[in-house]
């Protein structure tokens, strides 16, 4: 398996995020990096909704 094509900008973001080392997270599956992304919209998704003015 060779490596996800992300920049090393990238990586260290979402090493940083996901509290994982970035040798792991360069050699992580790609649907498995997927679905844990996806994972970190869903718990960001909730604040950005309640910083909204409800009137």
């Amino acid at each position: 398996m060779r490596p996800l094509q992300i920049s090393p900008e990238t990586a260290i973001t979402l090493s940083k995020k996901l509290g994982v080392p970035i040798e792991h997270l360069m050699h992580m599956p790609q649907h498995i990096l997927l679905q844990k992304i996806a994972e970190l919209s869903k718990e960001d998704a909730p604040k950005s909704t309640d910083e909204k003015d409800p009137s």
